[in-house]
């Protein structure tokens, strides 16, 4: 019976496709459809008592619904495709609580494309596909995500990955929303206007994933062009001491925007950082630090991406000479819900030729509760400071929040 409710989709979408040349019974058309997906609501409420014009409270409900489908066309051959209840980034459908009324989210098909495998331990993608790079995030349940349409390939030699693709037109544009995922704030920025991105760029990747021990060594390169170029490098590791399990993250990038978009310094933006994880018994905990350059620290093309950090409402991506710290305290109260204290704080300057000072913090409580493997909700609850201060200038409080979230994932 559940499998006959998850189909029901796939064959309303079968029969709308089929015609007198290709028709077929329903049950021939979709007995080879792979069915996968997810269905996320959020709800933001954020108060600001230090309110201006550009940033007053906010409250509203958020939705994301993502239908994949694949379907073996021969032994060598997958079609994919992905479907998406969602906002125009292929992000969070987002209605403001306080100022409209419901509407109906669009739909969209952010996927498709074929994949051939017909070569040994290798696999080609083929099509409009997601943007699998370190800057980038191809697909996830509650945030943005990129995509873009061209050819992507993977080949396995050994313990050794080797990753190339190149892509004609993407999502990238100018007003694409670069935040939001389970971590993320859900205001969503647009990209710095040096970029000029409009989505017609050529994107060139080339990457390497090494398996050595118990750690992954990465690095990758990436043209974006007339744009900038990009790379980076990272070593992550899961470590089973006894009973303690450690989990180590580590990352540089550097990324230099091209001269033409009137950088003529030839800065470079760079990002480090490291993340510490631990598990012993009930108890959990986090470490992570990001430093960014003093000539920018732009290095991703979404918050959520590998090559920058995120917190809550907190992000180290953009940010020019910053030193951005996490801690994580959580314990297991039962084996299934969890509650965590939160901390992040960023300073930086405003820009490169600036002498203000920035200063971002959170704090706040989250409670985790997995009703089962596949439906899990958690409720955050803190505050969210940010000032401004120059030598001579009076402190400015730009912002003194406090801030709720509660989310629902459901995947199948």
């Amino acid at each position: 019976m559940k499998k006959i409710a998850k189909l029901s989709l796939v064959a309303a979408i079968a029969v709308a496709g089929l015609t007198t040349a290709n028709a077929q019974p329903l049950e021939e058309a979709i007995k080879n459809v792979d069915v996968s997906g997810s269905v996320v609501y959020r709800y933001n409420d954020y108060g600001n008592d230090k309110s201006t014009a550009a940033n007053t409270d906010v409250a509203n409900n958020n939705y994301k619904v993502g239908l994949n489908l694949s379907s073996k066309v021969n032994e060598d051959v997958k079609f994919n495709s992905r479907i998406l209840v969602s906002g125009v980034d292929g992000g969070w459908a987002s209605l403001n609580a306080q100022s409209e009324g419901d509407v109906n989210p669009s739909l969209t098909l952010s996927n498709v494309y074929f994949g051939y495998t017909g070569i040994q331990n290798t696999t080609v993608n083929v099509g409009k596909q997601g943007l699998t790079t370190p800057w980038t995030v191809a697909t996830q349940i509650d945030g943005n995500e990129q995509n873009g349409t061209g050819i992507l390939a993977l080949s396995t030699v050994g313990p050794v990955t080797l990753a190339g693709a190149f892509f004609n037109q993407t999502n990238l544009n100018a007003y694409h929303a670069s935040s939001g995922n389970s971590s993320a704030s859900n205001t969503g920025t647009s990209y710095p206007s040096i970029l000029k991105l409009d989505g017609s760029e050529n994107i060139g990747t080339v990457g390497a994933i090494v398996a050595a021990g118990p750690v992954t060594l990465d690095a990758w390169y990436i043209d974006l062009s007339d744009k900038f170029s990009s790379y980076t490098v990272g070593a992550k590791s899961d470590l089973d001491l006894s009973s303690v399990k450690l989990g180590v993250d580590a990352r540089w990038a550097s990324l230099e925007v091209d001269q033409k978009l009137n950088n003529a310094n030839g800065d470079k933006n760079t990002m480090a950082k490291l993340a510490l994880t631990a598990k012993a018994g009930i108890v959990n905990g986090k470490i992570a630090y990001a430093k960014t350059g003093k000539d920018g620290g732009l290095t991703a093309l979404d918050n959520d991406a590998n090559t920058t950090l995120l917190g809550w409402s907190l992000t180290s991506n953009g940010k020019t000479d910053a030193d951005y710290w996490q801690a994580v305290a959580g314990v297991d109260i039962l084996s299934n819900l969890n509650l965590s204290a939160n901390y992040g704080n960023v300073k930086y300057v405003s820009a490169t030729t600036s002498s203000t000072d920035m200063e971002e913090e959170e704090i706040y409580a989250q409670l985790l509760y997995k009703m089962s493997k596949n439906l899990t909700t958690y409720i955050r609850y803190g505050t969210y400071t940010k000032e401004t201060s120059a030598v001579g200038v009076p402190t400015v409080d730009n912002n003194d929040d406090v801030r709720g979230r509660l989310q629902v994932a459901y995947t199948f």
